[in-house]
Parts: structure tokens; sequence; C-alpha cells
């Protein structure tokens, strides 16, 4: 389907979604948010896509909510309740980008902040170039971090790290960010999005349901105890290795001496 702000383009199992709000940094518009819920749909419900690449065009990767855009109507009182809601805006942006089924890039080219900062958090991987830079601005808009923050980077930097970055609202760069685990790579920016898109296809060589159950194995594991995640994992083995053909698929392909050839199923 074609979105207004957002260019989507697949190559491979690989697809690589591209803000595209260059002039504004990509600061979410409503119209943005409504490209960035209906191509996680999207994304999710295609079984040809098997890792996703995210990324911003321009100098930015995405800038946070767009502040120059129409306030939502209503009363003052609405409007809050609306925020609060746990299925307000910021919320269902996190879920779903977190919540697609395939491991997703994120190659930050350059700020991503507030909300942004928010996006690249939710996703599973982080690329980035030497101009990639963090900042977490909510508190200097006398706001609470929303979007996920909160529960995404403690997880990631550890909550002193986390309350560093959100009570001080100071810019982390990319060298930084790469010590503290934001980041998992820096690579030259000229070749970024290549890099992040060369991570998202050896993701996509292995077997696809291996992959999400993988990935919804580590989500787990971040709100449960030790045995209950040793039963997450016996149940999510049994499922890769007795309801897939791309099992019996791996075994095959090691005993021939040849390349696997997975279909998901």
């Amino acid at each position: 389907m074609p979105y207004a702000d957002l260019i989507l383009e697949t190559d491979g199992h690989v697809a690589t979604v591209t803000l595209n709000r260059p002039e504004k940094l990509n600061a979410l518009s409503r119209p943005l948010q409504q490209d960035i819920l209906d191509v996680c749909h999207e994304l999710k419900h295609d079984d040809n896509v098997r890792a996703v690449v995210i990324t911003g065009a321009g100098r930015g990767f995405c800038s946070g909510a767009d502040l120059t855009g129409p306030r939502p109507e209503g009363t003052p009182e609405q409007t809050w309740q609306q925020m609060m809601d746990e299925d307000s805006w910021v919320g269902r942006q996190a879920r779903a980008v977190y919540l697609i089924d395939k491991p997703v890039v994120a190659a930050i080219n350059g700020v991503a902040a507030g909300a942004g900062m928010s996006m690249a958090l939710a996703c599973d991987i982080r690329v980035g170039s030497e101009n990639a830079r963090f900042k977490t601005v909510f508190v200097e808009r006398s706001l609470a971090p929303d979007a996920g923050m909160t529960y995404f980077l403690p997880r990631i930097v550890g909550s002193g790290n986390a309350l560093d970055m959100i009570l001080t609202s100071r810019n982390v760069g990319a060298d930084e960010a790469l010590r503290m685990g934001l980041l998992q790579r820096i690579v030259a920016h000229e070749k970024l999005v290549g890099e992040a898109q060369e991570v998202a296809a050896l993701i996509a060589a292995h077997p696809p349901i291996a992959i999400m159950m993988s990935k919804r194995s580590v989500q787990h594991s971040l709100d449960s105890d030790f045995e209950d995640q040793l039963r997450y994992e016996i149940r999510a083995i049994e499922i890769g290795r007795r309801a897939t053909g791309d099992a019996r698929e791996s075994i095959a392909a090691f005993v021939e001496k040849r390349n696997p050839r997975y279909t998901g199923h």
C-alpha cells in the first residue's frame, strides 16, 4: 500500500522502512505515526519479509513528536485522558514496532530524540553512523518519557545510565552510545543503511520460525524469573523442532552438505 510519509522497499526477504520527512528531521506527525502503525501491521503479516530495517531520510533518524502540527482537539481533561490511555498514539507506536515478529534493525543516521529515540529503542538491533546521537528531550518539555522509553532504556543501558540520560536530557554521541550498549556497532555514515541491510539479510537467511521464537524468548526473559524462562525456552525449542519443515530441512542440508532452503513452515 502507498504511504504518505515513509518509503517501504523490499529486497529479497529484507524490508527497509525510511521515515520520509527530512525537512522536519522526520518528526512524528499524526500522518507519519499512522503510516508507522500501518507499515508495521503490513510487515508483521507479510510472510516474505523475514527482517526489517528502519532508518530516516536526510540528516536525522527521528527528532520526536512534531510540535509544529495541529494540537489534539477537546478539553484539557480529555486530552490528558487520551495521553494516559494505554491505546494512545505513543503507546500504539511503541507496541507496533516492538511486536513485529521479525527482527528489526534501526539504522541511526543522525539525531534520535524523544519519541524518535523510543522508536529506536523498540528495535532489536541498533546500527549507527558517526553522526548518530541520542537525546531524551522529555523533561525539557515538562514531560515524563513516553513511547516505551522508561521500559526499554533501563533494560538496555541500566537504570543509572537511563536516569542520567532522562534527567539531564543531554546529548549522547555515537561513541558513548556504543559503550553504553545503545548501539551494537558504528559504521561510516555513507555505509550505514547498507550495513544495516547486511545485518538484516544475515538474520533473514536463518529459519524464520527459529528467528521469531528466539526474539520472543529474549523479550519474554525481560519480565520473567529464571525457572519461568527455562520453561519458555523448552516450549520455543519444541515449536522449532517438531512443528516446522525448516527443522528437517536444516538437518537434511547439513547431511547433504548444501545450503538450506528455508520456507518459514
